[in-house]
């Protein structure tokens, strides 16, 4: 095997969502350690958010046209036949240009023409599934992948048994080992040690319903003596800029520093897609989990109660938030001891070397 200036080329393709974005990052940047001469590129959705965030990482990344389908009706869906192929002809230039060594996805729509096209030329290919279900590219590459890294039991019911090997997700490296305080945090923020932080996290792309919890209960927010980090998502941002004119709320469109924000963070709300709560875990701080129901197979639902169910976690349904927010919101603030039992417990399901594991799948590959 080559040594730790090895000059391999990795090609990586994850997005349409911090979910899938992250991930890939973090597997490169692990690669990129170990093999510090090594070649990356990314490719991506050219309309989708990892055109921003990968260059911001330090990475290339080339953009194909392509888009999901849509799940009801939409004349959207007539144009995927045509992006499919231009993503296929595309994927087969890149590919050939760039010559990888490895292939490695980790879901999102580019994922999908582009693995395809380098497991048909012969090249190793890894899949990295985040959630408890997969979604339908990672199902429809399984079979010709090399090797599967998963972060849930069970998934031998839709992958290849010999395949699965259970590693966690990958998450940022600066995360996994977050040494600041709780009090450098705050100073960085400029929030004051008295009072308790409230992080509110709607996923990478933001959410509209919990946007509107924290518009509906700012005064009550307000009346606990509570400072309020709030990223809100770029969609919503001009929507919800006009409270940062507000007495210990910032509203942020997105927090690109996540090491400082949670650092201060004394009670975190958030969306549980599979990287949420991967990070979360790590962190090991209060959580009430609010589970978007727009996703496929409900599988935020499964995530939040999988954490739930072992105390390491609060979760309420979008459909009982009106009547049940301010009661367990308040009963979570009151009690130090809860907010203590849920730290810890969640703490002991962390898989912080999950990123490691990956890669020395992808070095096996590379023999």
């Amino acid at each position: 095997m080559s040594s730790g200036n090895g000059t391999y080329r990795f090609i990586l393709s994850g997005g349409g969502t911090g979910g899938h974005i992250y991930p890939a990052i973090a597997i490169a940047n692990e690669l990129k350690r170990r093999y510090s001469n090594a070649e990356f590129l990314f490719v991506g959705a050219s309309d989708r958010m990892e055109m921003e965030k990968v260059p911001k990482a330090g990475y290339k990344i080339e953009g194909l046209w392509i888009s999901g389908l849509q799940r009801k009706l939409s004349l959207k869906n007539l144009m995927f036949p045509f992006k499919l192929v231009s993503s296929l002809w595309r994927s087969r230039s890149i590919i050939k240009s760039f010559k990888p060594n490895v292939a490695i996805g980790t879901g999102g729509f580019a994922s999908g023409p582009l693995l395809q096209v380098a497991i048909r030329n012969g090249i190793p290919a890894l899949i990295q599934e985040q959630n408890s279900f997969p979604g339908i590219t990672n199902k429809l590459l399984a079979k010709k992948a090399n090797v599967i890294c998963v972060a849930y039991e069970g998934l031998e019911a839709y992958f290849p048994k010999d395949k699965v090997i259970l590693t966690g997700n990958p998450i940022r490296q600066d995360l996994a080992y977050n040494e600041m305080t709780s009090v450098q945090a705050k100073d960085a923020l400029k929030l004051s040690h008295g009072k308790h932080c409230l992080l509110v996290l709607g996923g990478s792309l933001g959410s509209r319903r919990i946007n509107q919890l924290i518009e509906e209960h700012l005064s009550f927010i307000s009346e606990k003596q509570i400072e309020l980090l709030w990223q809100c998502g770029s969609f919503y941002y001009d929507d919800y800029r006009k409270y940062n004119q507000m007495e210990g709320v910032s509203v942020m469109p997105f927090i690109d520093d996540m090491k400082t924000a949670y650092a201060a963070a004394d009670i975190i709300i958030s969306r549980s897609g599979a990287i949420s709560v991967s990070e979360l875990c790590v962190i090991g701080k209060p959580v009430l989990f609010i589970p978007s129901p727009n996703v496929a197979e409900d599988h935020q639902t499964k995530n939040a109660k999988a954490i739930a169910d072992k105390s390491a976690a609060i979760y309420i349904s979008e459909s009982e938030l009106d009547e049940t927010f301010e009661d367990i919101f308040s009963n979570l603030l009151e009690s130090e001891d809860l907010r203590k039992q849920l730290s810890d417990n969640i703490r002991l399901l962390a898989k912080t070397g999950a990123t490691k594991d990956i890669v020395d799948e992808i070095e096996k590959l590379l023999r």
